[in-house]
This record gives C-alpha cells, structure tokens and sequence, in this order.
C-alpha cells in the first residue's frame, strides 16, 4: 500500500517542506515580510492538518499499512524540523531549542528502531506525553511562523516564544520517558 490517500497525503507533507521554506527567499518586491509569514504560516497548518487526517482515513478507508504507519512520524519529524531550522535562521526562536527538538527525534527514532530490532518496540510505543509535546510544537511553530498581531491583538512572537519552550522542555520529558521505557532492555543488552 504505498500509494494510497492517506500515504499520498503523508508524502505532501515532506514535499511541502521545500515550499515552505523558500518563501522567505522570496525578493520582497515579490511579497513583503508579512506576507511570507502568512503564506508560510497557512502552508503549515494545512499540511499539519494532513497528519490527523491521513490517519483518519486510513483507519476509514480501510488502508492501513506497516509503510504509512513508518511514513507518518516520518514525514512530521522532517516537517518540523525543517520548520524549527527555519525559526533558527529569522531569529524567531533559540539554537538550544532546536537542539533540543531536533537532538530528541534522532535519539527516539533511533531508541524505537533498535528496540524494535529486539522485539521490544511496545515498551517505547507513542505515550500520552509524546502527543502533548506534538499538540504544542504544532502550535507554536505556526505562531512563530506568523510572527504578528493575530485578530489585532494576539502577539504570536511572544506566544510562540513561550510555547516553544513549553515544547522543549515536553520534549526533553518524553525523551527522558520514553528512555526509562528502554531501560531494562538496554540493561539486559549492555551486558
């Protein structure tokens, strides 16, 4: 099942990436700074939307599969971590967040990959936790994005700022969470 609706939709969210990105290369005469953080903002969201709604569907349409259940965190790590580099490069947020978001998904994608290499891959399934950290991340990267009064009022900056590093320290929770998890296998294995 490698082409399906909803693994269609998981590959749009990779090759958005580009796209989002090369908005803010645009010349100015072309779109001004605010319009880039909107256009970039609005692409996003729709395609973070794709993340609940591939799932949906594949779960609907009957078109679950080992590979789009691979592609799916896959294609949201890449998304985010373009997104936060992105952050990195306008100023808009801290090198040490990015390290942190960025440092935990190669530590948990490398822990889940192992541990499934040992038959252990339940130990470190998707927790509670990890979906918070997600469910924040996704909000504040597009805050960050828009990086503007939103309905006149709401300072997205400062509201991303601090979501963000809400996110980071989730990050660093899940992270330590999701080890401890790993820990008897890893013990078991050292020796």
């Amino acid at each position: 099942m490698f082409l399906t609706i909803p693994t269609i939709m998981t590959w749009a969210r990779i090759a958005a990436i580009p796209f989002i990105v090369a908005v803010f290369y645009l010349p100015d005469t072309f779109m001004n700074v605010a319009e880039k953080n909107l256009a970039a903002t609005v692409m996003f969201v729709l395609f973070a939307l794709t993340d609940w709604l591939d799932g949906y569907l594949a779960r609907k349409l009957n078109q679950a599969s080992s590979f789009g259940a691979f592609l799916d965190p896959v294609a949201d790590k890449f998304l985010v971590c373009a997104c936060v580099l992105v952050l990195v490069h306008l100023g808009r947020t801290d090198v040490f967040v990015a390290l942190i978001i960025i440092g935990r998904e190669i530590a948990i994608s490398a822990l889940r990959e192992w541990m499934a290499q040992i038959g252990a891959s339940k130990s470190v399934a998707v927790h509670m936790i990890g979906k918070v950290k997600t469910v924040v991340q996704m909000v504040a990267i597009p805050f960050l994005l828009f990086d503007g009064l939103l309905f006149g009022f709401v300072d997205t900056h400062k509201w991303g700022v601090g979501l963000i590093w809400v996110a980071a320290v989730l990050t660093v929770w899940s992270m330590v969470y999701y080890l401890q998890k790993a820990l008897p296998e890893i013990r078991a294995r050292a020796r």
